[in-house]
């Protein structure tokens, strides 16, 4: 087990460059079992969930290697069909290989995808949208089997913008005979980035990033692609919130700042100054935050359910009351339970929190119970009043690169322990 050990009481200054996007690098890395030839991406992350994606295209015949800031993939060899099982229960987008397996080998067969347990999380989407392709679903001894030898273009309205459903179907439909057309697909900028990726491969798809996205099936063979992985908004945000419950002051690079507005929105609202350059971010912190009157979880272009637990931290500290709705994931509030630890005072009720703000926190231990709420038990710690154990740190390390040398980098005081 790891832990971080954070010192409150130091703003944050400095600047950072932001590394590729977790929540896009993953689904790329399943495309690349599309193609037999070779692929480099630059800016993919090195987190615990980029491994264990990794792991799993080694257990399906894919070589790879990194080579400084590049990563090498190889999928030419690649001959199994069948997910391996202990992986990809720790890892929630293993479920992305499923559409990539089908457009290959036409069949799949895997198990339900773990991760962080945040909610009820259906893959009922993505196999519903699957089937409408022609695929034949069969359950067995826990494994979903999947027949895709009669698979065709189709027309699939999803019943919610799920991401992953989304790229999954997108992902399925590229070398499926015909025209598919999504409707009411997320349009979520990780999925602008996989249509880019997809098309510099030679596959045509068009409208990501609308609500209606059109995939014109082909058989031809995919091309040597050089991508680099947009930058992780997420972190980004997270950054941002870090900076501002410490009174400081910090500069991004390598960021989008319009992948980021609502975020940015509610930086403002708490009275932060953001000032946006085209690949950059600038904030300075005001002498105490402001309250933010609500925060609604919301698919893109809506606030992030991804930023929820940092910014419900961030409101702990604010002077007035704010309030918080999760309309995403019904489970998404494991965070609040142990910030009350630190003395954040709030009342809250099925999926909305409502968070009056404290002078200041005090540090104690505390618990990560997703990858998200730890990031935020960090943050808090930051502006604790001495020392705060923020235990399960491995949940972090699925999300952020090395986050204890970002926030040292940028002057903060945390270590990190392991037993």
């Amino acid at each position: 087990m790891a832990r971080f050990i954070v010192s409150g009481g130091c703003p944050l200054h400095g600047s950072l460059r932001i590394s590729g996007a977790k929540n896009a690098a993953l689904p790329i890395l399943a495309a690349c079992l599309l193609s037999d030839a070779e692929i480099v991406l630059a800016d993919c992350p090195d987190l615990k969930d980029v491994e264990n994606m990794l792991s799993i295209l080694s257990a399906l015949g894919v070589t790879w290697r990194r080579e400084g800031g590049l990563l090498r993939i190889d999928a030419a060899a690649a001959d199994n069909f069948v997910m391996p099982h202990r992986i990809s229960k720790e890892l929630r987008s293993s479920i992305f290989t499923l559409g990539p397996l089908l457009g290959r080998f036409q069949k799949a067969v895997c198990t339900y995808p773990g991760g962080c347990e945040i909610g009820h999380r259906p893959i009922d989407l993505h196999l519903k949208g699957l089937s409408m392709l022609g695929v034949e679903i069969t359950e067995e001894h826990g494994q979903i089997i999947c027949d895709g030898r009669n698979m065709k273009g189709a027309e699939i309205h999803l019943d919610y913008p799920s991401v992953g459903a989304t790229e999954n179907i997108i992902m399925g439909a590229v070398r499926t005979q015909g025209e598919t057309l999504i409707h009411n697909a997320a349009r979520e900028p990780e999925i602008v980035d996989l249509q880019n990726f997809l098309c510099a491969m030679g596959f045509r798809v068009s409208g990501a990033g609308t609500s209606d996205v059109r995939i014109e099936g082909t058989q031809e063979r995919a091309k040597n692609v050089e991508h680099t992985v947009i930058p992780d908004r997420i972190v980004a945000g997270t950054m941002l919130c870090a900076a501002a419950v410490s009174g400081g002051d910090l500069t991004l690079s390598n960021v989008k700042p319009e992948h980021m507005a609502s975020i940015i929105s509610k930086l403002r609202e708490a009275g932060c100054m953001v000032l946006s350059g085209e690949h950059s971010v600038y904030l300075k912190a005001p002498e105490r935050l402001n309250e933010i009157k609500i925060i609604e979880t919301l698919p893109y272009p809506g606030f992030p359910t991804d930023m929820q637990a940092q910014f419900f931290a961030l409101c702990t500290m604010a002077e007035g009351t704010s309030v918080v709705v999760e309309n995403v994931f019904e489970s998404r509030f494991k965070h609040a339970a142990e910030l009350a630890r630190m003395g954040a005072v709030f009342t809250q009720k099925d999926r909305t929190t409502i968070i009056r703000g404290v002078k200041r926190l005090t540090g104690t231990q505390v618990y990560a119970r997703d990858l998200r709420g730890g990031a935020a038990l960090t943050i808090a710690g930051l502006a604790a009043l001495g020392e705060t154990t923020v235990m399960n740190a491995e949940l972090i390390d699925r999300g952020y690169e090395r986050m204890e040398r970002m926030l040292t980098s940028i002057g903060a005081r945390i270590r990190r322990e392991e037993d």
